[in-house]
């Protein structure tokens, strides 16, 4: 089978890279003999539609499956147009995802798993699909670009979850320890009592002027 992997260099010891459109290479490999090319990606640098035309040349490689961390509805949609699977939330070295999914170790995404414009000047943390979502955040805006962004929401949906900082938390397929679960709770629930603390603070300065 001949498949695509996002990665951040052009070899299988590799880390996969968590962006689709935006990613340093694409690998295009045959799992049957680890027979490989490496695709610099030339659309990582675009202003815009860097995740549809980055689908429309991995379309033309005649691979049946892609492996990345994030995939956005445009890039999906393009993919799954031209008939390729997309499985969303890899992480790790490239010539491991490639061993896991020999094993049947990953399922194929029904959708998108970040939302539009995905990766513009910001990472992907892989995570358990429950992080703190952002969602409608604590809009600390009123003009003077503090828009903070710190909501709690338990975010769901397409499983475009966000971490304050505006990285992602998305699905993956590899099980997490309620250690490691309890750890990203821990620093989530810090973050949002320094914020409150902040804007108490806030709050009581306008108060005694």
């Amino acid at each position: 089978m001949r498949i695509a992997v996002t990665s951040e260099g052009p070899s299988l010891d590799a880390r996969v890279d968590q962006r689709f459109g935006r990613c340093k290479y694409f690998l295009i490999i045959n799992t049957d003999d680890l027979g490989f090319e490496a695709v610099e990606n030339q659309n990582a640098a675009l202003g815009g539609g860097a995740g549809i035309q980055s689908a429309q040349m991995i379309a033309d490689k005649g691979v049946a499956r892609v492996f990345t961390g994030a995939c956005g509805p445009n890039a999906y949609q393009v993919l799954a147009s031209a008939g390729i699977e997309v499985v969303t939330g890899c992480a790790g070295v490239v010539r491991d995802v490639i061993g896991q999914s020999r094993q049947g170790s990953f399922t194929t995404a029904a959708g998108p798993n970040v939302a539009d414009h995905y990766g513009m000047g910001q990472g992907f943390a892989a995570g358990s699909g429950r992080g703190m979502g952002m969602g409608r955040g604590m809009g600390m805006g009123r003009g003077m670009g503090r828009g903070m962004g710190r909501g709690m929401g338990m975010g769901g949906g397409m499983g475009g979850n966000w971490t304050a900082g505006g990285q992602n938390v998305g699905p993956r397929n590899v099980p997490e320890t309620a250690d490691d679960e309890l750890e990203t709770l821990k620093r989530e629930m810090d973050r949002v009592r320094k914020r409150i603390g902040e804007l108490e603070k806030e709050k009581g300065g306008k108060a005694k002027g």
